[in-house]
């Protein structure tokens, strides 16, 4: 099989590289911070983004959050299944 990805340099404007799942915490950040956010379940997404500012969004079913996020916080998030894309 080839791999399309295997000479590509990492970075933010290519596909992510990998999903991870994604457990709300108010007090730890993101293992690396996530391209964007997948949500299974439809409901409020409460983060902290890369710059910092927190945010809460509501979101549907299947949905991609194109925001670069550090923490998925507990406190206020009621979305489930909810994973990161990474660039590692």
């Amino acid at each position: 099989m080839t791999d399309p990805f295997k000479h590509r340099a990492l970075g933010l404007s290519g596909p992510s590289r990998d999903l991870a799942p994604v457990t709300p915490d108010d007090s730890h950040d993101l293992p690396e911070v996530a391209l964007a956010l997948y949500i299974e379940t439809a409901g409020t997404v409460s983060f902290i983004s890369v710059s910092g500012a927190m945010r809460s969004v509501k979101m549907t079913n299947y949905a991609i959050l194109p925001v670069g996020v550090r923490r998925v916080l507990a406190t206020g998030t009621t979305a489930s299944g909810l994973h990161a894309f990474t660039v590692q």
